[in-house]
């Protein structure tokens, strides 16, 4: 197994909680986004006061960061020995993709059906806020916007259950999701996805909604086996805990 190394280790400007998320929220999605962008590669150890001197916190919310990595299954605790980098193998990253696009689809049905007015304003107008990001070439805006854009598509269909369980599912596949957004091209081509998407709500089909969205959703599936797959050969491969 690797080591968390002490460059990795290195100190971060300590954490406050933002916007309402917590810090282990942050500390858990700063360390998804290094493991999935390859900086904690597969089989590494992730040590807790290693991690707690990095961000400037105390050992708690990096045990809750951990727990919460453990959970998306980013990473694995192995008994006796510690939480280690993990990556779900290409089954299973197509199996939450599957169950990602499924959601999303059924979302966009049902919101192309029940969203108010203002509603689809709502979402016609971060469309166009993110067009300018586009332009920009702004990544992490992108990316912001991006989950609003889906988040405003899942309120829409007015069924607090299906949000709950989407958003449970969207956790899951979310770092791969953000990976997509290291290209200015598939920026575009997200963009594009979406405007179809944002036209066919604004018809009211539903039937092509479902479909734009699960076709949009496993585009981003096919970009994320591609990384992984880049990872994995990058990797020992008897030196890599992975999910089955």
């Amino acid at each position: 197994m690797i080591e968390l190394t002490q460059s990795l280790a290195m100190q971060s400007a300590p954490l406050e909680p933002s916007d309402g998320v917590g810090i282990a929220q942050q500390l858990c999605q700063t360390l998804e986004d290094d493991i999935v962008t390859g900086k904690l590669p597969p089989g590494q150890r992730l040590e807790e006061p290693l991690l707690a001197k990095r961000f400037g916190v105390s050992r708690t919310p990096v045990r809750e960061a951990l727990q919460l990595l453990t959970a998306s299954e980013l990473a694995e605790k192995i008994p006796n020995k510690g939480v280690y980098v993990s990556l779900a193998t290409p089954e299973r990253l197509t199996a939450m993709f599957e169950s990602m696009a499924e959601l999303e689809g059924m979302c966009g049905r049902l919101a192309a059906k029940r969203m108010t007015s203002g509603e689809r304003h709502n979402l016609d107008k971060l469309h166009h806020e993110l067009a300018e990001t586009v332009r920009l070439g702004d990544s992490d805006g992108y990316e912001t916007l991006n989950r609003a854009f889906h988040n405003t598509l899942y309120r829409g269909t007015h069924n607090d259950v299906l949000v709950d369980v989407t958003l449970s599912v969207r956790r899951r596949v979310a770092p791969f999701r953000r990976v997509q957004f290291t290209s200015l091209a598939r920026l575009a081509s997200s963009h594009a996805e979406h405007q179809g998407i944002v036209d066919a709500i604004l018809r009211g089909d539903s039937k092509a909604t479902e479909e734009l969205l699960y076709a949009h959703i496993m585009e981003v599936h096919d970009i994320s086996q591609d990384y992984l797959v880049s990872l994995r050969e990058a990797s020992p491969a008897n030196d890599m805990p992975a999910f089955k």
